[in-house]
């Protein structure tokens, strides 16, 4: 996989007077044929040479003259095959269809590749049905590769990728330049991106692939500057969508085209990150210290290429210190037989997603993640065969909700590189792969978005309008399609004030929401999506709604009612929190059990970690938190009151899970100098640690002691490793098994407060840092 290929890679009788004259004539004629075929034979070699170097845009220029002549059938389909696969290099859909046109025309016998290659070269030049069946051809002559089928149902109806379409505004950006400019990430308050720019100077380099400039990193620091007055208006729309373009189903998006001179010329990144070889698509962690980036094989001559002679992707990270990047180091799973690159984090920083083609695959390449854990890389691991095709999968990125964006030609699409959407659980997708629809994709490469966790703004890099390697980068902006939730009592028809409405989405809870006094509250709809609506309020009976995009609708606002029944029941509500940061946690299961009849309600929290039960008064409930990788916690709920007066609130509990990784500071454990027995004041805290333990009697844990930094490193190793050591002894002696317990010194490793060999601190500044800590290793 090389930059240009992440993007598929991440564009020819007489009479003689006497019998000695003819023979003259005939071997003369052999002699003259013999030479022009040998000389034609010598070109092809030259051509497959450069294409062998991957030259492709002069190995183009070679095959095309060499085809002009006089040719061998044989040779003529060598040519015409390695010159479709330049044409497919290089993104040149139209002429990849001519070449691949005259191949099936003229050789019956062909790889059954070569139709593959003509339908996705037919679709992406937007000849949809042609493209259908060949894809259909394809799937015929092998059952292998599932893409046959898969594109010939798919385009049996494409209208269902245009869904949603008039939503959409997209706007071609003032940041881009005559060449390639794609992959933009977030960083500070602008973006940074890549691109093949041309930036002048005395020595140019250019890849001998396409002939462009190598691929550097670029950073443009203000993306308000790139808003086209009015584009942003368009969040609430009071009326139908504007007038535009038009693709099935109607739709009416909006391109609107960049001013013709940049807003603000873009500036290098980094040069300690931009050098001689390509640089690629990045990322960084949420507080942009940390970066990780793709870069081919830097090393120096022979050792920098693989077996086979090519340059492979790596990817590296760096240090921000003192506002440069520094101690640029390859990540450790990189190797020289094959690519990795294009790397996206998780939201919390512990994953990182990329693609790579190592062996083990299930196509072209793939997507995999892997953990990192306090500066530790894990195993990479495949992502599986409900993201990964036979096709390729590349430039991947994770919104804030963690859910996995990618482009790929494997699933279904409209042409070339689509971006497909999969909401994550628990690291699997939850309801498989969704084309991301038009506009944002097109019938060419789209790829590389970044965007909010509602898909409302965002940017992303396609082809569609210049073609061929000329890649662009692209805002967009959805607009609201308005649901109204109304609130009635039952009886009496009239709106209810204060009413909560949880929305919960495709299975999941997502924002409460608060009726006004009309009874009205509203949220903008996302397509594919089913939704459920739950009206609680005290004194009523809990009641919801249904509601489904599944099917597109024109209206720009809609309405859906809600009718409560008055009752005695009353509402059970509150917020699961991680106990490392109480912060709100996502994803977890919480039943209520009614101890009396055992029946039981169960929500999934969403992003306020918030759940709501309405229950019967007087009545006993047990409560259960679950989720992956975290403790099950269990509460009993005591009997609830009769209503409360209906302007009442009931404050939510907060319950607290612990998940494995968690690092705890146990604050009051400190020891004297140069000491390690156990202080009444440690004891103390340790015994709470008791205490958690015996209420999870699965977990275990790793006690980490630290030391100043005074005295030599060896010294405050060992004495590190004995209060650890103690704690643990300790916590033994009160009933815990050994077994759950290790113990572990970090001597001055790990000093808090910068107060390092040679620093004068105090002795209060000396005593945060002999701390034990205690971190979460498994929890069942």
């Amino acid at each position: 996989m090389d930059y240009s290929n992440s993007r598929n890679t991440h564009r020819k009788n007489a009479y003689y007077m006497n019998r000695y004259l003819r023979v003259l004539l005939l071997v003369g004629g052999l002699l003259a044929t013999s030479l022009t075929l040998q000389a034609q034979s010598m070109r092809l070699r030259a051509a497959n040479k450069q294409f062998d170097n991957y030259s492709y845009l002069t190995a183009v220029r070679m095959y095309e003259d060499f085809l002009r002549g006089r040719v061998e059938p044989a040779e003529s389909r060598e040519a015409l095959t390695k010159l479709g696969i330049c044409y497919r290099k290089l993104q040149d859909s139209r002429n990849a269809e001519r070449v691949y046109a005259e191949l099936i025309a003229n050789y019956p016998d062909l790889e059954s590749e070569i139709y593959l290659y003509y339908a996705q070269a037919l679709v992406s030049n937007g000849k949809t049905r042609d493209g259908q069946k060949m894809y259909s051809e394809y799937g015929r002559r092998q059952t292998q590769d599932l893409r046959g089928k898969k594109n010939t149902i798919g385009l049996m109806d494409p209208s269902r990728f245009y869904l949603d379409s008039s939503s959409f505004r997209v706007q071609n950006l003032a940041i881009n330049s005559r060449q390639a400019d794609f992959s933009p990430m977030y960083y500070k308050s602008g973006l940074v991106f890549v691109s093949s720019r041309d930036e002048g100077g005395v020595i140019k380099r250019v890849f001998n692939w396409n002939q462009t400039p190598f691929l550097d990193l670029y950073f443009f620091p203000d993306t308000n500057q790139l808003r086209i007055p009015g584009f942003d208006q368009i969040v609430r729309p009071a009326g139908t969508a504007v007038l535009g373009g038009g693709g099935p189903a109607g739709d009416q998006s909006v391109e609107i085209e960049a001013e013709s001179k940049p807003t603000s010329k873009a500036e290098k990144f980094s040069r300690t990150l931009n050098t001689k070889y390509h640089e690629g698509p990045m990322t960084f962690t949420k507080d942009q210290t940390f970066i990780v980036f793709t870069r081919n094989n830097g090393s120096k001559g022979k050792s920098g290429k693989s077996t086979d002679g090519v340059r492979k992707l790596k990817l590296y990270s760096a240090v921000m210190r003192n506002n440069k990047w520094h101690d640029v180091t390859e990540l450790p799973f990189n190797s020289p037989e094959y690519s990795v690159g294009h790397p996206a984090f998780s939201p919390d920083d512990q994953k990182l997603y990329f693609v790579s083609d190592m062996p083990g695959g299930y196509g072209g390449t793939d997507l995999y993640v892997v953990e990192f854990n306090n500066g530790q890389w894990g195993t990479p691991v495949n992502m599986g065969k409900e993201l990964n095709t036979e096709g390729n999968e590349m430039f991947p990125y994770v919104d804030s909700a963690g859910n996995l964006y990618f482009a790929s030609d494997g699933h279904e699409g409209i042409g070339g590189l689509d971006i497909f959407y999969a909401e994550m659980r628990d690291g699997i997708p939850f309801r498989g792969v969704q084309n991301v629809g038009y506009p944002i994709n097109s019938e060419k490469d789209d790829f590389g978005l970044i965007t909010d966790r509602g898909r409302t703004t965002g940017y992303f890099s396609s082809n569609r309008r210049k073609g061929v390697s000329d890649d662009d980068i692209y805002s967009f902006r959805r607009a609201c399609k308005q649901l109204n939730i109304l609130v009635f009592d039952a009886k009496t028809g009239r709106p209810i004030e204060s009413a909560d409405v949880r929305i919960v989405r495709n299975g999941s809870n997502q924002e409460l929401k608060m009726t006004s006094p009309d009874g009205k509250t509203d949220l903008c709809l996302d397509i594919n999506t089913e939704y459920e609506f739950k009206a609680l309020k005290e004194g009523y009976a809990s009641n919801s709604a249904r509601f489904s995009t599944l099917t597109q609708s024109n209206k720009p606002e809609m309405n859906i009612s809600i009718y409560l029944e008055k009752s005695e029941n009353t509402i059970i509500r509150g917020v699961v929190k991680t106990e490392v940061n109480q912060k709100p946690a996502e994803g977890v299961k919480v039943t209520l059990r009614d101890d009396k009849n055992k029946n039981t309600q169960t929500v999934v929290t969403g992003p306020d970690g918030g759940y709501e039960f309405n229950v019967k008064p007087n009545a006993g409930y047990s409560l259960t938190a679950e989720k992956d990788r975290y403790a099950t916690k269990k509460a009993k709920i005591g009997k609830q009151p009769k209503r409360v007066v209906a302007s009442q609130k009931t404050a939510p509990d907060s319950i607290g899970i612990y998940g494995e990784g968690d690092v705890f500071q146990l604050k009051n454990i400190y020891y004297d100098l140069g000491k390690f027995f156990i202080r009444p004041d440690a004891a103390r805290e340790l015994d709470r640690v008791v205490s958690l333990l015996k209420e999870y009697p699965t977990m275990k844990i790793e006690l980490r002691s630290h030391t100043d930094a005074r005295s030599g490193d060896a010294f405050n190793m060992r004495l590190s490793e004995s209060r650890a050591r103690a704690a643990m002894d300790y916590m033994v002696s009160r009933g815990i098994q050994a077994g759950r317990l290790s113990a572990r010194g970090y001597g001055e490793n790990e000093i808090v407060n910068g107060c390092t060999d040679g620093v004068e601190c105090s002795e209060n500044e000396h005593q945060q840092n002999r701390r034990t800590e205690f971190k979460i290793l498994a929890v069942q």
